[in-house]
């Protein structure tokens, strides 16, 4: 099992591509399922124990994936259960199900086991889950026990079974996993859409998911990534690249003898109306490792190393300058629109965040001759950029394009896209991050990064790994200030 940092993430149309050109060359369908499947087996082996296994096949090459599963766990003397949503369908999982010699059992009638794998469906799905049977409407699958009763599998676990009528898959998909001690999803949990992220069904929360052959956009997406659970990629034999990849730790420079403040970057953050927001985004600089930082505004106290100074064209005029921080806590008044342009004007590297967002249009941005990234969360977005009904991932590359500008589209699922089409996505984010302030140290983390200057994607991508590591590190309830001073720890980490 490999970690997923810095991996390449295709859709399902480019993981087909992928596979396709590995068949091309002359290895048959059947060998990659006999690779996918062997991979799955040793997964579980390594984390089911001595304990029972239950597979849910479905009727594709995912349940293809699970039948050799299965029949590989029983060669490892591990005690494997088989049960399907319906005959196989395609001739590779048909050719994997004639391999299996034990019994199969039906979804609906299938008991529990400690471990669960679902092998129901991967990557590719484009509708609910649907069994013939249908869940009340309105209804979530959490409130399906309402309509089950319990009773002990023979292996003595807590089991639902039904009261009336047949469970639908959602509803035994859910029953099984809420049994198991421990639940593996194969590729995706059944009910996700790969590309979108979107929740078709509602599936079970899984422990872990197995990613085959390459990360989806499903796995790092809201709110699917929610229900993966732990991500584990493995490798089935099939060359994978992309422009898009999960973030990964970035390697930065550590100050050596001949380091000085202006060496390891000068940071200017413009001050505005809640001069609490420009001083986060400060202490946030200093604390991801800028040398000098100078909050350009209305602003007092601490930290006595951040150099105060008044808003003036001399002061923006500073040459060393490496990068400029305007959007916290700015407002939207005359006094606003009037520091907004002069950033524009300075020729100075630019982190524009907040309410800066909401003052500005991409074609001016497009203008501008210097490196610029844009910070903006979803309403922020929405407000610059327009609504749509498309993914993330495409909103954010066509955003950068628009305002050829690095976009870090913010939120649970922050997805990080250049002009050139790379993409980051970053991994879920911690919950409590969901509070006032944060947005300004990420401003000012990313602002430390484009000081020294990294190429602005690289600079974007170490900002919210900072960002997201230092927000790890805390205990719950943090609030901004220590989110800033957390940086200090992230960036000391090796």
């Amino acid at each position: 099992m490999i970690h997923i940092e810095g991996q390449a993430i295709l859709t399902a149309a480019e993981m087909r591509a992928a596979e396709d050109a590995v068949i091309a060359g002359g290895v048959s369908v059947e060998t990659l399922m006999e690779r996918a499947g062997t991979a799955i087996a040793h997964a579980v082996r390594r984390l089911a124990g001595a304990n029972d296994v239950l597979i849910l096949c479905g009727p594709g090459n995912n349940g293809g994936d699970g039948y050799i599963a299965a029949r590989v766990l029983v060669e490892m003397g591990v005690a494997v259960r088989v049960a399907a949503l319906s005959t196989p369908k395609t001739d590779a999982a048909k050719s994997a199900r004639a391999g299996w010699s034990g019994p199969v059992e039906t979804l609906a009638a299938a008991m529990p086991a400690p471990i669960l794998v679902d092998a129901l469906f991967g990557t590719g799905l484009t509708r609910p889950l649907d069994s013939g049977s249908t869940p009340t409407p309105n209804r979530s699958p959490a409130d399906a026990g309402a309509q089950l009763s319990s009773e002990r599998s023979p292996n003595g676990l807590l089991w639902a079974s039904a009261s009336a009528g047949e469970r639908s898959v959602v509803e035994c998909l859910h029953a099984l996993a809420n049994a198991a001690q421990l639940s593996i999803a194969v590729d995706l949990p059944s009910g996700l859409a790969t590309d979108s992220g979107q929740a078709l069904s509602t599936p079970p929360v899984f422990h872990l998911t197995l990613a085959l052959g390459a990360v989806k956009p499903a796995h790092l997406l809201q709110p699917a990534a929610r229900y993966c659970g732990q991500i584990c990629l493995l490798d089935i034999g099939v060359p994978t690249t992309s422009e898009a990849e999960v973030l990964k730790p970035p390697v930065l420079p550590a100050p050596g003898p001949d380091s000085h403040k202006y060496t390891r970057g000068m940071v200017a953050v413009i001050a505005g109306t809640m001069s609490g927001a420009s001083d986060l985004a400060a202490l946030a600089a200093m604390r991801a490792g800028a040398g000098y930082v100078t909050l350009l505004g209305d602003s007092q106290g601490p930290p006595h190393a951040l150099v105060r100074a008044p808003f003036t064209d001399h002061a923006l005029a500073n040459d060393r300058i490496g990068a400029l921080v305007i959007g916290p806590g700015l407002g939207r008044d005359d006094l606003a629109k009037t520091r907004l342009e002069a950033a524009l004007i300075s020729n100075h590297p630019l982190i524009i965040d907040g309410e800066a967002l909401r003052l500005i249009a991409p074609e001016r941005i497009k203008a501008l001759t210097v490196p610029v990234i844009l910070t903006p969360h979803a309403g922020e977005f929405d407000a610059l950029f327009g609504k749509s009904d498309a993914d993330k991932i495409a909103r954010a590359r066509d955003a950068a394009v628009r305002a050829n500008a690095v976009v870090v589209f913010k939120g649970a699922d922050t997805v990080i896209a250049s002009p050139d089409g790379r993409v980051r996505i970053a991994q879920d984010a911690s919950d409590w991050l969901s509070t006032a302030g944060t947005g300004d140290v990420l401003a000012g983390a990313i602002g430390a990064m484009l000081a020294v200057k990294l190429d602005p994607l690289d600079a974007a991508c170490a900002g919210v790994w900072l960002h997201g590591d230092a927000a790890r590190r805390l205990r719950p309830a943090f609030i901004a200030d220590d989110l800033a001073e957390a940086l200090r720890s992230a960036r000391a980490a090796p």
